[in-house]
């Protein structure tokens, strides 16, 4: 099943479908090479590449995979500082689900994407009812803490419900998925080693 919303994506002046479109033309590929291997339609990815087609994260992951690109590398930008300091209300902001609001996901960037980084962390922004789209597995490790609201974590064929304080560590490799079940939005760190997505 294709998840995608119709709307253009910019964060910033971070421009996603122009990176994925360079990604795929500086291997040679085609629309329909990727399409393929990702599981999506050619006219999906086209839409995505020219911004008039959110992806769900399982969705981009999949196309980042396809073309050999790092996930977090996607939203980078060149003009984004790697200092050592991050001000609250400046960390660069990626929402995946625009046209769902309050039932999607947002991730603020705790770590600026730096070819070299060994880790890669983000604060997950789920809204009630918000949920990460399908099964989702890669190579590394994974820690996170409940910052605020309720997590309903999915490993392998384990099901966990967290509260605020509460923290989590698993091998990504073991297909995972999270949801909020709660009524107010739940903001977790979460943080992973290598930063493949």
């Amino acid at each position: 099943m294709e998840n995608s919303t119709v709307s253009a994506d910019e964060v910033g002046e971070i421009r996603l479908g122009t990176k994925l479109r360079h990604a795929r033309m500086v291997r040679g590929l085609l629309l329909k090479d990727v399409a393929t291997k990702a599981g999506c339609s050619e006219s999906l990815l086209s839409k995505i590449e020219n911004g008039h087609a959110n992806p769900s994260v399982q969705m981009l992951h999949r196309i980042a995979n396809v073309l050999g690109a790092n996930f977090n590398a996607l939203f980078a930008s060149d003009d984004l500082d790697s200092g050592i300091v991050a001000r609250a209300g400046e960390r660069p902001e990626i929402d995946t689900d625009q046209l769902r609001k309050g039932r999607g996901i947002a991730f603020e960037r705790l770590i600026p994407y730096a070819p070299g980084h060994l880790l890669q962390g983000n604060i997950h922004v789920i809204a009630p009812g918000g949920e990460s789209e399908g099964l989702i597995d890669h190579v590394g490790e994974e820690v996170g803490y409940v910052l605020e609201g309720e997590l309903e974590l999915f490993v392998g064929d384990k099901e966990f419900r967290l509260s605020v304080g509460d923290s989590f560590h698993f091998n990504s490799d073991t297909p995972h998925r999270y949801r909020n079940p709660g009524k107010v939005t739940t903001r977790v760190i979460w943080v992973n080693s290598p930063p493949t997505f």
